[in-house]
Parts: C-alpha cells; sequence; structure tokens
C-alpha cells in the first residue's frame, strides 16, 4: 500500500482504460507496474516512488459492459510536475493486460493545491471579516460616535410644538432662543443646553410663555431674516437681552470662539429696539408690513398672482401623509439623511442629505421628499425638476408660494 493519500499528494493523474475483455483489477494494477518497469530508469521506477511514499496507492475503478471492460485510474504524486507528467505519460503505453488488448488514456493532471489555495483564501476573507467585526474602532469612529450621540440623544423636544432644545431648557434660569433645530445642535456641541428653537419666523406660544417666567436671550442669524425675528420677538415676548451672529453667517455656522463673542456682545432689548430702524428694518409694528408689501411687489409684480392662484385650487397634505411624515421626520433626527416616497406613499430609498440632489435628479417617480434638514432654493429646485409634490424639513428658509410644491416642517406637521 502507499504511503501517501490523496489529501498529501501535490498532484493527481487522471486517467481511463478500455479493455477488450473481461479483466479483474489486480490484472490492471499488476499490469501498470510490470509494463512500465525499468522504462524510466531507477529513479523513476513506480514500485521504488511507491515504497517511499512519492507515489500512493492507485486507485482502479471498472466496469463491464457487453463483454468489455472499461474504467479509471487515479495515480496521486507528490513528485514535481516534470517527474509528474513523465510518469503519466508512461502510463499510456500499457497495450494489453493480461491476454486482452488494452487502452490507456490520459485525461488531465490535476493540482490539488488548487483548490487547497482557493480554500485558503476563501477561510482567510472568512477570519478578516471576524477580526473586523470584534476589534475595537479607530479613535475617528470613535469621535463620529460620540458627536452622533450628543446630536441625537442630548436634544429632546418642549412645549405642544415639539420645539428642539437641548436637555437643560427646565432647569436653567435663562434660555438661549434661537432660529432652527441645527442652531440648537451646535450650541449642544460647544456645551449650551438650555437653546431652544423657534422652527419659524412666527413666535410659538410656548417661547411666549416661557419668557414670562425665564431671562430669554435671543440669537439670531446674520441677516436680513434675523432682523425680521428680532422685530417680532420683541413685538409678542418679554425679550430680556438680544445678540447676532456675525453679518453673513447663520449661527449653525460658527465656531465655539464666534459663539461666545456674540454672547458677550449681547445687548438689551430696549436698544436692540433702538437699533432695528438703523439696520434697515422697520418699527416694530405695523408699519413693518408695509415696506415689506412694497419691496415683494417691486421683486415680484405679477408672478404672485399667477403663483398663489392655482395655490388655492390645489389641496394641502392630508391627516394620513401628516402622520406619516411625522413619523418618518422623528425617526431621521440627527441622522442627516432624506427619506424618498411615491405617490402610494411607500418607501423608495433612504440616502444621505449630501447626495439628495444628484439622487432626485437621476428619479422621476418620487412624490415626497422627508430629509434632515433645511429646506433651501437649491433643493426646491431640484424637486421642481423631479416633479416632486410634498418637501418636509426640519427647517424651512423658503417662501411656500415661490414654488408648486407643498412645504411643511416637522413643528408644523
Amino acid at each position: 500500500m502507499g504511503k501517501i493519500s490523496l489529501v498529501s499528494s501535490k498532484y493527481i493523474i487522471h486517467s481511463t482504460i478500455s479493455i477488450e475483455g473481461i479483466v479483474d483489477k489486480p490484472d490492471i494494477i499488476g499490469a501498470v507496474f510490470g509494463q512500465t518497469e525499468g522504462l524510466l530508469g531507477a529513479d523513476l521506477e513506480l514500485r521504488e516512488l511507491q515504497r517511499s511514499g512519492r507515489i500512493g496507492r492507485i486507485e482502479v475503478n471498472t466496469e463491464t459492459r457487453q463483454g468489455k471492460t472499461f474504467g479509471t485510474i487515479v495515480v496521486p504524486s507528490s513528485l514535481d510536475k516534470a517527474e509528474t507528467a513523465i510518469v503519466a505519460a508512461a502510463l499510456e503505453i500499457i497495450q494489453r493486460i493480461g491476454p486482452c488488448n488494452a487502452k490507456v488514456q490520459v485525461k488531465e493532471i490535476q493540482d490539488v493545491r488548487v483548490s487547497k489555495r482557493q480554500y485558503v483564501v476563501d477561510r482567510a476573507k472568512e477570519l478578516l471579516k471576524q477580526l473586523q467585526d470584534s476589534v475595537l474602532p479607530d479613535s475617528q469612529e470613535i469621535a463620529d460616535e460620540v458627536t452622533h450621540s450628543v446630536r441625537t440623544m442630548e436634544i429632546t423636544t418642549y412645549g405642544p410644538e415639539r420645539l428642539e432644545c437641548g436637555p437643560n431648557i427646565n432647569d436653567s434660569d435663562e434660555i438661549i432662543v434661537v432660529e432652527g433645530r441645527a442652531d440648537v445642535l451646535t450650541l449642544l456641541k460647544h456645551g449650551f443646553k438650555n437653546a431652544i428653537a423657534l422652527n419659524g419666523t412666527s413666535v410659538p406660544k410656548t417661547i411666549v410663555d416661557l419668557s414670562k417666567h425665564k431671562s430669554v436671550m435671543l440669537f439670531v442669524d446674520g441677516d436680513r431674516g434675523g432682523d425680521l425675528i428680532i422685530k417680532e420677538m420683541l413685538t409678542v415676548a418679554d425679550v430680556d437681552f438680544v445678540t447676532k451672529a456675525p453679518d453673513g453667517k447663520e449661527v449653525e455656522e460658527l465656531a465655539k470662539k464666534e459663539i461666545h463673542k456674540a454672547l458677550r456682545s449681547r445687548i438689551t432689548a430696549e436698544q436692540a429696539k433702538l437699533e432695528l430702524p438703523k439696520n434697515g428694518s422697520s418699527a416694530p409694528r405695523r408699519p413693518a408690513a408695509r415696506p415689506q408689501a412694497r419691496e415683494q411687489r417691486r421683486e415680484r409684480p405679477q408672478r404672485d398672482t399667477r403663483e398663489r392662484a392655482p395655490a388655492r385650487e390645489r389641496p394641502g397634505i392630508g391627516p394620513q401623509e401628516k402622520k406619516l411624515f411625522k413619523e418618518i421626520s422623528e425617526s431621521l433626527i440627527g441622522t442627516r439623511g432624506a427619506c424618498l416616497l411615491d405617490n402610494k406613499l411607500n418607501v423608495l430609498g433612504k440616502v444621505p442629505i449630501t447626495e439628495l440632489n444628484g439622487t432626485l435628479e437621476n428619479l422621476q417617480n418620487v412624490y415626497a421628499v422627508v430629509f434632515d434638514g433645511v429646506i433651501e432654493s437649491d433643493v426646491v429646485r431640484t424637486a421642481e425638476k423631479a416633479h416632486v409634490q410634498r418637501l418636509v424639513g426640519m427647517e424651512n428658509k423658503t417662501r411656500p408660494q415661490d414654488s408648486r410644491i407643498l412645504m411643511a416642517t416637522i413643528a408644523e406637521l
């Protein structure tokens, strides 16, 4: 018996044999050794190779059909490529087995290491995956996880309008009123946990009630919209201090040093009332509406009529849609993602906000978009080109009458 098996061999010689008569397996094996004896020299003598373990046990499988014998011969080898090929070729010189003519033909020489190599690759992939799943994340992943935790776990809501705010809004004697959810997140990131969002230009009743028993500091963007919010807040709420971001900047864009500087530069509400006319805004009450109306008429003398007329005819966002949009909006808080829906309100997919415009440009069957971000003019334009009907965000910085799309914020839902 040979000293190596199929498992430990490097090559396997596969050959077929056809015999014009009926013979037994020992006859075939005897012919293999007998007819190749002395053919290849002492170094490649099959008996010696098998005795030293360089050729394994020769396997013969046969069957008899119509008085003839057919079968296969399998020879495992641990020789090198050239020596194995020589042994394989030597098998084909067998022409007779016992009294019968025979023919041997080598079909292939199989390299066993190929299958072993594939097993090694597949197993290495499994082990690498297990390693990546079990090891600790790198420092960047830890930082991202902590940041995400701050943004999603500490932010909460307050009042019937569910205004986004920091966790210390109840415990703090002073609150910081900002424009939107993104501003609350920015202040949270830098350690200010007593901020609350207006979520629009109209002042919610919750803010009015809070201003009656807490010290209120209004912190708005450094643009005309910030001036309008100051004017509105000073009209309806008891504001103690007012401050603004640097000109042309929004609160959510500020670094920690800029936030501290803005808060230290706060002014009293009385001083803010005096400075509003100097900043190009009108007086706090009714006269403010007239310059604004005149400015809108100068900017859109005819477009206003054309766009408002169809807006009265189209229905608003229905109760079922509001309920669904609200659930999706709440699930997206802190994810910076967008959810796309078709006209049957089935979810088509979710994408990061950074990929929203590109995705809408490639799709034409999107009915509604709900996303964790601000509704701005570029998003509205892209949504109009994609024939989107509903647009729901955390904040809205566009005028509803400027687009055919029905827009809403999470606070309005």
